[in-house]
């Protein structure tokens, strides 16, 4: 079967979602307005991930795994999705749901027209410190990359493959894939989408991960920008 749409599911350690992962992303599948699969990426999980995962794609033929050797960062994982996607669409969500599926549905109403459709977390349903820190972080983010984005950290996109394909990710470049569309000359929007508190299992990031390393990752992409090659072939002959 020919996919238009697949959606990249990164996972760590995250056993105790994963059944309702299953239900809600094959719930979405019935009404997806593009023909989708999912694909699970397990970044190195040392609870009973992989053995839930295995078990869910042997029920679903339209679900799919690639599991690393060891944990190397949401950044490596959804790299090696894009990878590994032949769909012409990729979306990208993450197994703690605290986003909908079926927003996934806004997303592609859009993305005719643009390279990367990104969610934008209306009444986030997250701590008041996590919430400060993002919008700090973003506001840090904004200044370096001008992007226009308020929540690139929001785990809901969809992008056109040819254009995930040749972002050249780094740890931590999963925050600037609407500014990696753009060195492309390629066209981004941004949308509300719903958000919830997270139902089980641990968040992985703490202050570090959303303040400061985002403001250290600021300079490595300002360090891309300024070598990223960008060209189209005219003619082949």
């Amino acid at each position: 079967m020919k996919y238009e749409f697949t959606i990249i599911v990164p996972v760590y350690n995250e056993e105790d979602n994963l059944k309702r992962v299953e239900q809600e992303l094959s719930n979405y599948i019935k009404i997806a307005t593009k023909r989708t699969n999912i694909l699970f990426v397990n970044d190195g999980s040392s609870d009973n991930s992989q053995l839930l995962i295995k078990e869910i794609c042997t029920n679903n033929p339209d679900f799919s795994y690639i599991e690393f050797e060891q944990n190397c960062g949401l950044s490596a994982a959804i790299s090696a999705g894009f990878k590994n996607v032949d769909a012409e669409l990729v979306g990208y969500i993450d197994s703690d749901l605290q986003t909908a599926p079926e927003d996934f549905n806004l997303l592609l109403k859009e993305i005719g027209d643009y390279d990367l459709v990104t969610g934008v977390r209306a009444n986030r349903k997250d701590s008041f410190v996590k919430n400060m820190s993002s919008t700090i972080a973003n506001g840090i983010r904004r200044s370096f990359t001008h992007d226009g984005m308020d929540d690139t950290g929001c785990p809901l996109k969809v992008i056109k493959t040819e254009y995930a394909k040749n972002i050249p990710m780094f740890n931590g470049l999963h925050r600037f894939l609407p500014a990696m569309i753009l060195l492309q000359n390629g066209k981004i929007k941004q949308i509300p989408v719903q958000h919830f508190p997270r139902i089980a299992g641990e968040a992985k990031y703490g202050l570090w991960n959303r303040l400061v390393g985002p403001l250290i990752d600021c300079f490595a992409y300002l360090w891309m920008k300024k070598k990223y090659l960008n060209y189209k072939i005219a003619k082949k002959g």
